[in-house]
């Protein structure tokens, strides 16, 4: 089983084409980092909608991966870790033309308020972004606008730092449906 383990690892790392990876090698990046001072800054804003659905029985984007042993207990769900990959969006609707992909990680990391640890990528697929990714790393409190750092980028994104600003559109318990509108101011080269 082991030896399948690290199969799979080196088909994934060496032989598998990466269908939305930067084009660049180690040469361009460094020729990059040489321009880099005579490069002015860039700001882009951009605007999109996170489909989040970690219930059901179909499509589902967010799987729960770890607990701890009181996070069933807890009015916060705390302990509580999610793995995600759902759709970025250009409207509100789940059919609209998909822009990218929010694929990382969050958590619940509140012992006595409802709050996310939030650690994903912004993996855009289209259009003149494709291929690129924005980091976002940070506190994601229950609230109706938030917040959140972009720590990174690549690609086009390459040190990239800004703000991603949140808001719940709609949550569905029943479902497990959420919809989260993004704004995102981003400072770039």
């Amino acid at each position: 089983m082991e030896n399948l383990a690290i199969l799979l690892l080196v088909i994934f790392l060496v032989a598998m084409p990466m269908a939305y990876c930067v084009k660049e090698g180690a040469e361009e990046v460094d020729e990059w980092f040489d321009k880099l001072p005579y490069v002015k800054q860039k700001v882009t804003k951009l605007h999109f909608f996170f489909h989040d659905r970690f219930a059901g029985k179909h499509n589902i984007t967010a799987v729960r991966v770890a607990h701890g042993p009181d996070t069933d207990k807890s009015p916060t769900s705390f302990g509580l870790v999610f793995i995600m990959d759902g759709p970025l969006t250009e409207r509100m609707n789940p059919t609209s033309k998909e822009l990218g992909r929010a694929q990382g990680l969050y958590a619940f990391s509140g012992q006595h308020e409802l709050s996310l640890l939030m650690s994903f990528n912004l993996v855009f697929t289209t259009g003149e972004f494709n291929g690129s990714t924005l980091t976002v790393l940070g506190r994601n409190p229950a609230v109706l606008h938030r917040e959140m750092p972009i720590v990174g980028g690549s690609g086009v994104f390459r040190m990239a730092r800004g703000v991603a600003s949140a808001k719940l559109r709609s949550f569905n318990m029943t479902t497990g449906n959420a919809l989260i509108e993004y704004n995102v101011v981003v400072m770039h080269y």
